[in-house]
C-alpha cells in the first residue's frame, strides 16, 4: 500500500498546474453529493405521505430537530405535499445536473490539460536528450510513450480521479446516513453492512496487482508494435526488394497476438470486479431485508423510511463498484506513469554548465587535447588519445577504414556527444563552457544520413536559417546545383518532398542537404560523406561548389573517395580510434603509410 500511494502521488504531480480547477471541481462534487442524498431522502415523504397517505415512522429516540422535521412533514396534507413535490423534485434534479456537468467538464479540462502538458514535456525532453540516448532506444518505443502511455494517464486523471473524489464523497455520506438510520431501526443492520461490504476490497486489491502486471506487458507489446511498424514503413523499399513481406507480417502477428493475450487477461480481471461488488452488495441487502421485513409489516417502521435506508445502503454499492474499477484504471496508469518518468528523469549526458559563455567569433583554432571517447560505459573505446590542432581556415580531411572513428570524431565538435576524457576548445575556450546553441550555430553539417522533413523544399533548405529570404534560398540551391531539378517540379520550391524526402533521388536529397549547409553560412563546416550519393555527372559540379564554400572556412571533410580529399591542407589518417598519420596528400604518398595503402587499394580497384 505504501508503494502504491507513493506511485500514485507521483502520478498526481502531473496535475500540479491545475490545483485550483481540482478544488473547484471538488466543490461541485460536494454539492452534487448533497443533492443526491436529498433526492434519495425524498423517497420517505413521497412513499409514506403522498402514495400511501401514512405517517412517516422511525422507531427509537430521534434528535429534536429530526423529530420536528418529521412531525412537520406528517402534518402536511398529501395533496399539498404532492404539489410541492411536483415543483421541488424537477428543480432539485436540475440543480444537481448543473453541478454534475460542471464537475465533469472541469475534470476533463484538467485531464486534457495534463495530457497536453505531459506530451509537451516529453517532446521537450526528447529534444534535450543527447544522441547516446537515441542510440539505445527504438523509435516506435519512444512514440508509444507519447501516445499510448499518455492516453493511459488521461483516463486516470479525467475519469478515475474524478470518480475517486466524487464516489468517495458519496460513499462517506451514504455510509453515514445508512448507519445512522440503521442504528435507529436495529443495531444489527450497520454491523452486517460493516462486515459484508469490506470483504469486497480483498479480491479488488489482489486483482489490481495482476492488472498492473498485465498493463506493463500490454504497454511493452504496444511499444514493440510501434517499433516494428516504424522500421518496416521506413524500410518498405528494402522489405519489398528482398520479398520479406510475409516474414514481417508473421513478426507483426506474433507481437500482436501477445498484445491481444495480455489485453484480454487485463480486461477479464477488470470486468470481474463489477459483478463481484454487486453480488456482495445484494447479499447484504437480502440479509437486511430478511431482518427488517417484520418491522415494516408490523407498522413500527414505515415503508418510506425503510425505502430510504435501503436506497442509501444500495447507493453505497455504486461507489464501491466505481472505486474497484478506478483501482484497475489506476494500476494501468501507474504502469504508464513509470514509463513516462523513465524518460522525464533520464539523465541528459550533454548539457550546459550553469553559467555558459557566449560564442560570438571564431578567430584562431580548434584544438582536440588527449580526447578519448566510447559510446557506453561497458563498450570499447572508439577514439583514443586524439590530439589535433586545427587552424582557422584549414581544410582537414579524415580518412581511414570503416569504423576507424572518423564520424565519431567530428560529432564531438558540435557536442552531439562529450568526450570521456580530454577536451575540445575553440579559441582556447572549452566547448563544454559554451552555450550549446551558440556552438552549433557556428557549425554547418552535411551528413551521410540525409535527414529531410516532410515539408517543402524551401523549408528544408532554410531549416537552419528560417529568417532568410527567397532569393538567398535560390542562390544556395544554385550553388549546390539543386536549382535545376527543383525548377522541374510543378510547385518548384513549394514542393512537399514526402516522408524522409521519398520524392527525391539520393543525389537530389544530398544536394538539398548541401544547399542547407551553404545557406547557414557558418564559419566551421563538417562534410561527412557529402558527395557519397551523387552521380558522376553532378559530382564534379558539387565538388566545385563545396570548394568554393570551404574557402575561408575551417572544414572537416570525411570521404571514402580519395579524389575528394587531395586538396585538403592536411589529411588525418585514423586507425582503430587512433591518429596514426597527419600530412598533406603528397607527403603521405611519399613514404610507406597507411594512407598510401588505402589510396593504392582504392585506385587499383
Amino acid at each position: 500500500m505504501k508503494k502504491y500511494l507513493k506511485e500514485y502521488r507521483k502520478l498526481l504531480k502531473f496535475t500540479k498546474s491545475y490545483r485550483a480547477l481540482l478544488v473547484l471541481a471538488g466543490l461541485c462534487m460536494g454539492v452534487s453529493t448533497i443533492f443526491e442524498g436529498v433526492s434519495l431522502g425524498m423517497i420517505a415523504p413521497l412513499s409514506d405521505r403522498v402514495l400511501s397517505n401514512k405517517m412517516i415512522a422511525i422507531p427509537g429516540h430521534l434528535p429534536d430537530f429530526v423529530s420536528k422535521i418529521i412531525n412537520k412533514l406528517n402534518s402536511i396534507e398529501p395533496l399539498i405535499f404532492l404539489r410541492v413535490m411536483i415543483i421541488f423534485i424537477p428543480l432539485l434534479f436540475l440543480i444537481k445536473g448543473i453541478f454534475v456537468f460542471l464537475q465533469d467538464y472541469l475534470m476533463n479540462i484538467v485531464g486534457q490539460g495534463v495530457v497536453r502538458q505531459v506530451r509537451n514535456d516529453l517532446y521537450a525532453k526528447f529534444q534535450g536528450l543527447s544522441m547516446d540516448f537515441y542510440g539505445k532506444k527504438r523509435t516506435g518505443e519512444l512514440m508509444s510513450r507519447i501516445t499510448n502511455d499518455v492516453a493511459a494517464i488521461t483516463n486516470a486523471i479525467s475519469y478515475a480521479l474524478k470518480d475517486f473524489i466524487f464516489e468517495s464523497m458519496k460513499l462517506v455520506v451514504f455510509t453515514f446516513l445508512s448507519f445512522y438510520i440503521g442504528f435507529k431501526i436495529s443495531w444489527k443492520l450497520p454491523l452486517i453492512a460493516f462486515v459484508i461490504f469490506p470483504l469486497v476490497m480483498v479480491p479488488v486489491a489482489r486483482i489490481g496487482k495482476k492488472i498492473k502486471k498485465f498493463s506493463v506487458e500490454i504497454q511493452k507489446k504496444m511499444a514493440d508494435l510501434n517499433s516494428l511498424m516504424a522500421e518496416t514503413i521506413q524500410g518498405a523499399y528494402i522489405v519489398k526488394a528482398f520479398s520479406r513481406e510475409d516474414y514481417e507480417l508473421e513478426r507483426f502477428k506474433k507481437i500482436n497476438q501477445n498484445y491481444y493475450k495480455f489485453t484480454l487477461k487485463s480486461i477479464k480481471r477488470t470486468l470481474v470486479l463489477s459483478p463481484l461488488t454487486e453480488f456482495v452488495g445484494v447479499l447484504g441487502a437480502v440479509i437486511i431485508l430478511w431482518l427488517v421485513g417484520n418491522e415494516v409489516i408490523s407498522g413500527r417502521l414505515s415503508f418510506g423510511v425503510f425505502g430510504v435506508f435501503l436506497a442509501f445502503l444500495l447507493s453505497m454499492l455504486r461507489p464501491l463498484k466505481k472505486l474497484s474499477n478506478i483501482h484497475a484504471i489506476n494500476q494501468q496508469a501507474l504502469a504508464a506513469s513509470a514509463r513516462i518518468y523513465d524518460i522525464l528523469e533520464e539523465d541528459i549526458k550533454v548539457k550546459e554548465i550553469k553559467f555558459p559563455k557566449s560564442l560570438t567569433n571564431f578567430n584562431n583554432s580548434i584544438i582536440f587535447e588527449e580526447v578519448d571517447f566510447k559510446y557506453g560505459q561497458n563498450e570499447e573505446t572508439v577514439l583514443k588519445n586524439i590530439n589535433l590542432d586545427v587552424k582557422k581556415g584549414e581544410v582537414i580531411a579524415l580518412v581511414g577504414h570503416s569504423g576507424a572513428g572518423k564520424s565519431t570524431l567530428v560529432s564531438l565538435l558540435p557536442r552531439m556527444y562529450d568526450p570521456c576524457k580530454g577536451k575540445i576548445s575553440i579559441d582556447g575556450v572549452d566547448i563544454k563552457d559554451l552555450k550549446i546553441k551558440d556552438l552549433r550555430s557556428f557549425i554547418a553539417i552535411v551528413s551521410q544520413e540525409m535527414v529531410l522533413f516532410n515539408t517543402t523544399i524551401r523549408e528544408n533548405i532554410a531549416y537552419g536559417n528560417f529568417g532568410t529570404t527567397d532569393q538567398e534560398i535560390i542562390e544556395a540551391a544554385k550553388k549546390a546545383h539543386a536549382f535545376e531539378f527543383i525548377q522541374n517540379f510543378p510547385d518548384a520550391f513549394s514542393t512537399v518532398i514526402g516522408d524522409r524526402g521519398l520524392r527525391l533521388s539520393g543525389g537530389e536529397k544530398q544536394r538539398i542537404s548541401i544547399a542547407r549547409a551553404i545557406l547557414k553560412n557558418a564559419p566551421i563546416l563538417i562534410l561527412d560523406e557529402a558527395t557519397s550519393h551523387l552521380d558522376s555527372a553532378s559530382e564534379q559540379l558539387i565538388k566545385d561548389a563545396l570548394e568554393t564554400l570551404m574557402k575561408g572556412r575551417t572544414s572537416f571533410v570525411i570521404a571514402h573517395r580519395f579524389s575528394t580529399v587531395q586538396k585538403a591542407d592536411r589529411i588525418v589518417v585514423l586507425d582503430k580510434g587512433n591518429i596514426v598519420e597527419i600530412g598533406d596528400h603528397a607527403t603521405l604518398l611519399s613514404s610507406d603509410t597507411l594512407y598510401k595503402k588505402l589510396y593504392n587499394l582504392q585506385f587499383s580497384a
